[in-house]
């Protein structure tokens, strides 16, 4: 009887979802053309341009179109649809305006912040150069309003919302709606299937947006749950399968975006199977254009002064060696390197002048705001942009942020502590400015002990604390000191005074969730750090000489030194991009979350942001030893 029903039950799901598909998604192979695939599917060439204008100008490998239904297709009716067929250039003058602008044209102020896409979080500047988009006419058979409706955007709705509610993908939300706002405002009108039946979205559930290359298998490490679970929470899946993008209801207590248990490193270079040669752009704030090369000590000088023009000789210098690393596992590398002169000015001539669609990826620039500028350019031609050293400002489809974000240090030297089976007693210390965090971990470690520093008479923070503040605070066996702060004098004070309490019986060890410089002052102890066995998250790991590998033998050949932090970054972030290159199709396929990678002094495992790009949240916990040297560590 229990299979009846559920025979019954998948019958009546699959005519819901065929009744209610009045077109259909397709994803381009390499190769196709939109003749073929309209002959595929029995409908005009104009069909389908009707409902992608974007496909006029370019049809990538991989996009998603977005096919009329062929019964849906009235024979007598037509629509107007735009198609870009190329730009006129405007340089904005005194006191002009985006309506100005838009009426002067004859566009929308929508399709010129589409094709400058930092209008959407820039102000209109004199003497900007934008491209006002030029379109003509095409009239086709298909009838949208057959397949689609207009729908009002509610509050709190973004895309992934709308687009689980209609039962499509976000790309096939954004197919349909060529000019949508990057970020969806209550009010906005939409097109979207014209189905009556619209599936809710529970607060009780977490959703989870499927990527590229994920199959069953994935999600089972990634989710934590199996095929049959996922096809019982979306029924969908039992009709359509998996596809990229597609929506997915999954319980509240999965963790959306992290690995479900621990992850093993992955060695890349035992999986290379696309090894043609690798198109890498490199951009870096060098500004060679102040350094005059016949004065030698002049220039020398400028290295040592010059931290930006620092930064970038040594972060260079570990990716030329990268480069050359990856040949000879066989990987060819064919690199250029941009000196953007840390100008935005500098920056629009380099994207002006050159064709970046068939590269590979982008490494840099630098700083955030000339970062945004060249991942915004490329996002059309979804070519993936790395952010080397900093946070970029928007984390877009296409943007790859290799630095951990705050949040998730703090996360994970809470996990660490709490996955202790040893620790037997948590204290927490803090400034008054950090109570926050002070709070986030007394939720965490309920029966903690909270201490706060000492105020003067005039009830301003004293950044100290009292012997007695500590009384009764220790256990015997292992106890954990989280010390928030940002200030100098209380991590001497604190520092100090926990050395002088140690006792055989109570093993102390001191944490912190983000190490400020305050741990680094010229007043704080190192051997008190290292007597108490100092914690902390990072983004990294210093170099060991004692294990030193093969970048760092061949970098001191090479330049007589062992590698500092930033050329070491160039290595790893380098190196790390043509290993995954060389793995899968391209970076996007390289990049599950389920892959995580670690060389010198960096590690990277990448997680997809719900709407945007990739952040890395792989993190090491370090700690001072006896000598004080700082090593990764390990429970």
């Amino acid at each position: 009887m229990k299979k009846l029903i559920l025979i019954c039950f998948i019958t009546l799901s699959c005519s819901w979802f065929a009744n209610a598909q009045k077109f259909k998604a397709h994803t381009v192979k390499p190769g196709e053309t939109i003749e073929s695939i309209a002959k595929k599917y029995q409908v005009s060439v104009a069909d389908i341009y009707a409902l992608n204008p974007d496909a006029k100008r370019k049809l990538n490998p991989n996009s998603v179109l977005i096919i009329p239904n062929a019964s849906a297709i009235s024979s007598d009716a037509t629509t107007e649809t735009k198609e870009l067929i190329g730009y006129a250039s405007h340089k904005v003058k005194r006191k002009e305006t985006l309506y100005g602008i838009s009426k002067q044209y004859d566009v929308e102020i929508a399709d010129i912040k589409k094709h400058n896409k930092r209008l959407y979080s820039e102000n209109l500047r004199r003497g900007d150069e934008i491209r006002i988009p030029r379109y003509k006419i095409v009239v086709s058979k298909v009838t949208p309003s057959s397949a689609l409706k207009t729908y009002k955007v509610q509050p709190k709705e973004g895309k992934w919302r709308v687009a689980y509610k209609f039962g499509i993908t976000v790309a096939e939300l954004e197919a349909l709606n060529p000019g949508m706002n990057e970020v969806l405002q209550p009010g906005d009108e939409i097109n979207v299937p014209s189905t009556t039946d619209e599936k809710v979205i529970d607060d009780n559930f977490n959703y989870y947006t499927v990527q590229k290359s994920e199959g069953y298998y994935r999600l089972k490490i990634k989710l934590g749950l199996t095929q049959e679970e996922l096809e019982k929470l979306n029924p969908e899946l039992m009709v359509d399968g998996l596809k990229e993008g597609m929506v997915l209801k999954v319980p509240q207590n999965v963790t959306v975006g992290e690995v479900a248990g621990e992850v093993e490193a992955t060695n890349l270079t035992k999986n290379l199977r696309n090894l043609k040669t690798k198109q890498i752009a490199v951009m870096l704030p060098f500004r060679l254009s102040r350094v005059d090369v016949g004065l030698v000590e002049e220039a020398k000088e400028m290295i040592k002064t010059d931290r930006r023009l620092s930064v970038s000789l040594d972060f260079h210098t570990g990716v030329l060696m990268a480069v050359d690393s990856a040949k000879q596992l066989g990987i060819s590398t064919k690199l250029k390197v941009f000196d953007t002169e840390d100008q935005l000015a500098e920056i629009s001539n380099i994207l002006n002048s050159n064709d970046f669609s068939e590269y590979d990826a982008v490494i840099g620039p630098l700083m955030a705001n000339n970062f945004d500028r060249v991942a915004r350019a490329l996002e059309r031609n979804q070519v993936p942009v790395i952010s080397p050293i900093t946070k970029p400002g928007h984390l877009l489809d296409n943007v790859f942020q290799t630095i951990p974000e705050p949040q998730m240090l703090e996360d994970a030297i809470i996990k660490y502590v709490k996955d202790d089976p040893s620790r037997v007693n948590v204290v927490i210390i803090s400034d008054h400015s950090k109570r926050a965090i002070s709070n986030r971990l007394k939720s965490e470690f309920a029966s903690a002990k909270q201490i706060f520093s000492r105020k003067d008479k005039d009830g301003r923070d004293a950044f100290y604390i009292m012997a007695a503040d500590l009384s009764g605070a220790f256990s015997n066996g292992k106890n954990y000191i989280f010390l928030e702060t940002a200030n100098e004098a209380l991590v001497s004070n604190v520092t100090s005074m926990l050395n002088g309490l140690t006792n055989k019986n109570q093993n102390i060890v001191l944490v912190t969730t983000n190490k400020t410089d305050a741990f680094e002052g010229s007043n704080v102890s190192n051997y008190h750090l290292a007597s108490l066995k100092f914690h902390y998250p990072n983004t990294h790991k210093s170099l060991n000489s004692d294990q030193q590998n093969s970048f760092v033998k061949s970098y001191k050949s090479k330049y007589g030194i062992e590698p500092n932090k930033f050329a070491a970054r160039g290595f790893d972030l380098t190196f790390d991009v043509l290993l995954r290159l060389a793995s899968d199709e391209d970076l996007y396929k390289a990049s599950s979350n389920a892959i995580e990678t670690q060389y010198t002094e960096n590690k990277f495992r990448y997680a997809k942001q719900l709407n945007g790009g990739y952040y890395n949240e792989a993190i090491y916990i370090v700690k001072y030893t006896s000598d004080l040297t700082i090593e990764e560590a390990k429970l």
